[in-house]
């Protein structure tokens, strides 16, 4: 088409002849669409009625409608049974049965179904359902499309669970007889394979043994391999339907000779058949030698295309072509994958002895797919070794280091799991350590997550991450924070991959949640604090909230109050708005953290900030976000410190997380105190042994003098003794008594400081984030600004802190004046 200009309008000859050109070819555009619309007379044969009910539309459909009419009222049938069933039965099914004689593939497929349904939703009684459903249904089973025979027949085989068992053996059972000869067609053969392995369920065995088994023997020696494969794969619920005895004088002998049929795909359902039926069977159906000659086959199975018995390589015998490389690769690893089964045949107690060498062979194959399939199935044999999980460590190590990340990938799915049960099974060995029953971990797992590191497949390292969340319960808290805290700190620093970098995070605060040096938490705080919440980078900054979230998840409330609180609202004045929006959405589950009246001062804090930003902020999407907030701000309820029915769960959930954040801490307490303890008593027994040197030195020489005086001196050295004794005990005594309440209030402490605003308790972040808020800066704040309150500078925090201290220090000195004059009074 020509364009058309209206800015200068030609009226010459050869335009107006050019306009009408382009209607003409709008004209041919539109004709098809107009013949693909339908005709009046078409309209009115598709027009019904609209006083007709429900159960009358469904008979005139079905009776002169068209046949996508018709297929509408089939697909509907399990409304009209639920909503008039008996009008549903005496009108519209004859007229259904009528149709499906002379309907279409798409209409019997639909008739299938909706069958199917009204028996699931028991619509109808199971007696007048086989009484006017199943007619139907054996009519169109030997319909002469595949797929609509295979619909009918998957109805039929649900129908039967339902039926009685009488109504069974007449009406389908009995039939069974001739349908199954070979005068019969392929199909209906084949369909009575299916209903015979239905059927073998339904009837005790003798009747199974009297009706069943001889056309089960016919069809199992037919002249189509089609036949003879669908009746093999039916043979396993023969099997369970007619007990262990019979199976073994009748059904393997069927079996065997089925292995032998020059159908591949009969063989083919021959042995999956005999593998099915393997756990109906007890030990003594193998004998040992040929329990030892199918041990040895699956062996040579395991190596197919690696090394002959003599040592020397395939290659080095004759060529191999592709296709032969490819159905050694499929056997091996169809071999890796039985493996957990092999287990169970030889006895786990029998794997080292007799699997093992495999299982080494298989975990180091030269190729993936088989290293990959190993990786897989490495928790289910854990599980299956129990105890003697410890023999295959060297594997799991292996399997950590591959060189491959999809066999990483593949064992780090279960790697909690695993770990878990090797350490347990280690600790019941009597180990002291948990690595002892599992070298070179620590490695294996830093090797595995650098590689993972460096590659492109960022969902595998953020799985590895993830999983490595389960470490503090495998590994030490030290070897935690000296080889994998810091490496996730860097990974959120330096990663450019967001999903990589929250796993990073939230593991991160998984491992400082478990960490049982005080110190060491501190510091992580600290750099968490000062690298992520004031990094240069805002990126680093967006991290930094999200990390807090992690936080509130893991910790307890006054945890996240004490640490990092403050510093999440310092993120208000941040400079970009992406920021500050991220911050807004976080408010309200940082306001769930605060405890009334105990965080009384931090909620004056959150308030503060939130006026601030409404009053300050430019950015008009922030400033939605902040009033939309506010907004969900105020319809929160704070809790109390005391329980509350609202909130019982989660202050329950949050009073079980501060427990055993006290119970690390009195733990480490303990711990340094031991350490002193066993430190005094080597000092002493120092002392003692140089003392015993020195005496034995001048015994010799004072031998006579000793012999003089040695009742005097043995009473005096026994009371010096027992006086040292006394001591120690009273000092022990009185070290538990002090120290032990004194420790476990230690994370309280800070909550009580409402008055002398934020002060972070971590060494060495003084200057880090200051963000003081009193009584008298607000009040000169709110009074000068006028809604321009900024915070104060940590230099102003600073002499804030020391004149508290300095008035509190006055406060308690005139206080303990007061008592001294009160107790002189009273005496």
């Amino acid at each position: 088409m020509r364009p058309i200009i209206f800015s200068k309008m030609d009226f010459s000859h050869s335009s107006l002849f050019g306009y009408i050109e382009d209607l003409q070819e709008l004209t041919i555009i539109e004709r098809p669409v107009r013949r693909s619309l339908k005709t009046p007379e078409e309209i009115e044969r598709l027009t019904v009625d609209e006083e007709l009910s429900d159960i009358e539309r469904a008979v005139y459909l079905l009776s002169s409608g068209q046949d996508i009419q018709g297929t509408s009222v089939v697909a509907n049938l399990p409304v009209l049974m639920r909503q008039n069933p008996a009008e549903t039965l005496r009108r519209v099914l004859p007229k259904i049965r009528e149709v499906l004689h002379v309907a279409g593939v798409e209409m019997q497929l639909t008739a299938a179904v909706s069958f199917l349904t009204v028996l699931q939703e028991e619509s109808v009684s199971i007696h007048t359902y086989s009484h006017s459903f199943l007619h139907i249904i054996l009519q169109n089973l030997e319909h002469r499309d595949a797929g609509v025979s295979n619909a009918w027949l998957e109805t039929l085989l649900a129908v039967i669970e339902a039926l009685p068992k009488e109504t069974v053996r007449h009406e389908i059972l009995s039939p069974l007889g001739s349908k199954a000869q070979l005068s019969q067609t392929l199909q209906s053969r084949l369909v009575s394979c299916k209903i015979m392995g239905k059927v073998a369920n339904k009837f005790e065995a003798h009747i199974v043994k009297r009706e069943v088994l001889p056309l089960v023997k016919s069809l199992c020696q037919d002249v189509e391999y089609e036949v003879r494969a669908c009746m093999c794969r039916q043979l396993e619920h023969v099997a369970r339907g007619i007990g262990t005895e019979l199976t073994k004088t009748v059904v393997l002998p069927e079996l065997v000779e089925l292995a032998r049929d020059e159908g591949s795909s009969v063989r083919l359902a021959a042995f999956e058949t005999l593998v099915n039926l393997l756990d109906m069977f007890d030990a003594g159906i193998f004998t040992p030698e040929q329990h030892l000659r199918f041990l040895e086959f699956y062996k040579k199975l395991s190596t197919l295309g690696l090394q002959q018995e003599n040592g020397h390589n395939d290659n080095q015998l004759h060529l191999q072509t592709l296709e032969q490389e490819k159905k050694y690769i499929s056997v091996r690893k169809n071999c890796a994958y039985n493996f957990p089964a092999m287990i169970v045949f030889v006895d786990p107690k029998n794997f080292h002895l007799e699997l093992y060498s495999i299982f080494f062979c298989l975990c180091h194959d030269p190729e993936v797919p088989v290293r990959y399939t190993m990786a897989i199935s490495f928790f289910e044999v854990a599980k299956l070794l129990n105890s003697d999980v410890y023999t295959i460590h060297k594997e799991l190590v292996t399997l950590l280091q591959d060189e491959s990340l999809e066999v990483l990938d593949a064992l780090v799915g279960h790697l909690p799991e695993i770990l878990e049960l090797m350490t347990n099974r280690g600790e019941n060995n009597g180990s002291e350590s948990k690595l002892l029953s599992i070298p070179d971990l620590i490695p294996a797992l830093t090797t595995a997550e650098q590689r993972a590191a460096t590659s492109l497949k960022w969902r595998t390292h953020e799985k590895l991450l993830q999983k490595y969340a389960c470490l503090p319960h495998i590994i030490s808290s030290d070897q935690i924070y000296y080889r994998f805290l810091h490496r996730m700190l860097t990974i959120i620093l330096t990663n450019n991959v967001l999903p990589v970098q929250k796993a990073a995070a939230r593991t991160l605060c998984v491992y400082l949640r478990y960490n049982r040096k005080q110190e060491q938490r501190h510091e992580v705080i600290q750099k968490l604090i000062e690298q992520l919440g004031q990094g240069k980078s805002y990126w680093n900054r967006l991290r930094f909230l999200d990390t807090c979230e992690f936080i509130m998840e893991l910790f307890s409330k006054s945890f996240f109050c004490k640490y990092f609180f403050l510093p999440v609202l310092e993120l208000t004045h941040d400079p970009v708005a992406n920021v500050r929006m991220k911050l807004c959405c976080l408010l309200p589950k940082v306001k769930s953290t605060l405890k009334i009246p105990t965080d009384k001062h931090l909620l004056q804090q959150l308030e503060l900030c939130i006026r601030k930003l409404l009053c300050q902020e430019k950015d008009k999407d922030v400033l939605t976000i902040v009033k939309r907030t506010v907004l969900e701000l105020d319809r929160m309820e704070i809790s109390v410190d005391t329980f509350q029915k609202r909130f019982y769960e989660n202050d329950l959930l949050d009073q079980e997380k501060e427990r055993q954040e006290h119970l690390l801490l009195e733990m480490e307490q303990l711990e340094k105190e031991k350490q002193k303890n066993e430190g005094r008593s080597t000092n002493i027994n120092d002392k003692m042994f140089e003392k015993k040197r020195r005496d034995s030195k001048t015994s010799s020489v004072l031998a006579k003098s000793i012999n003089l005086s040695i009742s005097g001196s043995s009473s005096g050295t026994s009371a010096g003794k027992e006086e040292k004794k006394s001591k120690l005990v009273r000092s022990q005594s009185f070290s538990t008594q002090v120290l032990h309440p004194k420790y476990s209030n230690i994370d309280k402490c800070p909550n009580k400081s409402s008055a002398t605003g934020y002060t972070s308790s971590v060494p060495g972040m003084g200057k880090s984030c200051m963000l003081s808020f009193s009584d008298d800066s607000f009040r000169t704040h709110a009074a000068g600004n006028s809604g321009n309150a900024a915070f104060p500078s940590s230099s102003s925090h600073n002499l804030f802190n020391s004149a508290d201290q300095k008035r509190n220090g006055n406060k308690e000195s005139q206080t303990r004046r007061m008592s001294i004059k009160n107790r002189k009074s009273n005496s």
